[in-house]
């Protein structure tokens, strides 16, 4: 297999991003290399500048209906491709934000934190661009890199360097698998091109089926799916606060842009033999996910375990195999983004001044910062799908879907999974607004993570309450799957 390399000035602009944010890394690390007295502060706001015009260029991708091709289709930029990158650019935005206060705790490499953040991001932008199997591989790793540093940065933290270490070899045991599944597919098709193989119409054979198998077994270890979900709750709750929001977005919105990429297009024709791999995954994690929730004890666990669940709600859109059902996985995203991350910001508020991240140390939070404690209110009846909130469309869009394939028995699941989270999550705002403190002194919010909650907040209920641009922008993404069975009906059920 031959590749011609030679690109032109306007292949370059379709790695426009990407060549952006690997400038802007590089210009940050002269910086802070140049110039040592330099606050992290500084650093930060570069950091956010940078990625601020990058989310700009590839909004103005969007607007435009920029797309194209590189390197033989191994680089693929269309809907999906911008979709997740502007939710891989924005989540890394705001994870900055709220890691400014945080990071000025931190005795040594402040600004090497940044990059590393930076560093993330790009990968995982790749990640969303990747259409061969041999791109997977390499921008995966390439975006994990960063994180195996981030999650063990609080060096004398025993807890940050256990959650580094488990993540770290768990990481290794699952880029295992992905090579083994990627050898096994190009022995059985000789081809690592998802076109060629879907073009193909390879019969599904044993190796080919044992490979695929692993592979998105890789690829449900990076999304936290049972049975791969292990690293989950000892990792969120061992790694900087700001790096656990990241990890608990970011990489799982890059890892559903190759499953789709995946399971939608390259797989499609064996449909019948993979969606009940969906089906089993997604009950799985949201039945294991929300009853282990209920006992923790621990908010950064307890948000561990309810990620758990919210992929599993995730994968029922994953298992209808049809367009709406993609344009359901990519709207539930959005929702999960706002609700998580703002949840997280709370979370880093809180814990700055009480040092502690103990579910029974949130009574009373409504009299120390009424600000706070309505915020993680609506953050929490979000992920818990309250009406009119956007975790509530997001659900009603991915069982809808679901309805339309008949797959009812998900639907119940997905149901009595819904009423168990809400107990879990009524436990926290019963003890922000019932109990008495314990430590009456009010909570200060920075001002860089207040403007991350507002923005969550806004997010939270803007997709609540006006889905429709929102759901537009799914459509757009999805509309490379329109020839799958089932038409596009989720934009027709928004008023």
């Amino acid at each position: 297999m031959t590749f011609d390399l030679q690109l032109s000035l306007s292949d370059l602009l379709l790695m426009l991003p990407e060549l952006w944010v690997t400038l802007w890394i590089c210009v940050v690390l002269c910086v802070d290399f140049l110039m040592p007295r330099l606050s992290q502060r500084t650093i930060a706001a570069l950091s956010v500048g940078g990625m601020a015009v990058a989310l700009l260029v590839l909004l103005g991708f969007y607007a435009s209906g920029t797309h194209g091709m590189l390197f033989k289709g191994m680089f693929a930029l269309d809907g999906l491709a911008l979709f997740f990158k502007i939710f891989v650019v924005g989540t890394a935005t705001l994870v900055i934000l709220a890691s400014i206060d945080y990071v000025g705790r931190f005795r040594f490499f402040k600004s090497e934190y940044y990059f590393l953040v930076m560093m993330a991001a790009l990968g995982m932008m790749f990640m969303a661009s990747a259409n061969d199997l041999l791109s997977v591989f390499v921008t995966l790793e390439f975006s994990t890199f960063g994180f195996y540093v981030l999650v063990a940065y609080l060096r004398d933290d025993l807890r940050s360097s256990e959650a580094g270490l488990k993540f770290f070899i768990l990481g290794i045991f699952a880029a295992a698998l992905l090579v083994y599944g990627i050898s096994l597919v190009y022995g059985e098709t000789g081809t690592f091109l998802f076109a060629t193989i879907a073009a193909g119409g390879a019969d599904l054979t044993p190796g080919l089926a044992v490979g695929w198998l692993l592979i998105f077994a890789a690829l449900g270890f990076k999304i936290g799916a049972v049975p791969l979900h292990s690293w989950i709750p000892d990792t969120y709750q061992g790694a900087p606060t700001p790096i656990t929001a990241y990890l608990s977005i970011a990489p799982k919105g890059a890892a559903f842009a190759i499953l789709l990429r995946i399971f939608f297009a390259t797989l499609i024709v064996f449909k019948p033999q993979w969606v009940w791999l969906m089906i089993g995954t997604a009950i799985l994690s949201m039945l294991y996910g929300n009853i282990v929730a209920i006992a923790q004890k621990n908010i950064k666990r307890m948000l561990a375990y309810s990620g758990i669940a919210q992929i599993g709600n995730i994968l029922i859109g994953m298992a209808t195999g049809t367009t709406m059902g993609a344009e359901a996985v990519l709207f539930y995203l959005l929702t999960y983004l706002f609700a998580n991350l703002g949840a997280f910001a709370v979370v880093i508020a809180f814990s700055q001044t009480s040092h502690s991240d103990e579910i029974e140390d949130y009574s009373g939070l409504s009299r120390r910062s009424p600000f706070l404690a309505f915020a993680m209110l609506i953050f929490l009846l979000s992920l818990a799908g309250v009406p009119p909130l956007a975790g509530f469309i997001g659900k009603i869009y991915v069982f809808a879907a679901a309805i339309k394939e008949e797959l009812y028995a998900l639907i119940t699941v997905g149901l009595i999974s819904i009423v168990i989270s809400m107990y879990y999550y009524i436990i926290v705002v019963k003890k922000m607004y019932i109990n008495e403190p314990t430590d009456p002194s009010p909570i200060p919010v920075p001002e860089a993570l207040k403007a991350v909650i507002y923005v969550c907040l806004a997010g939270t209920l803007l997709l609540g309450m006006w889905p429709q641009p929102f759901m537009n922008f799914a459509v757009s993404a999805a509309s490379i799957f329109s020839g799958l069975s089932g038409d596009s009906a989720v934009a027709g059920l928004l008023p």
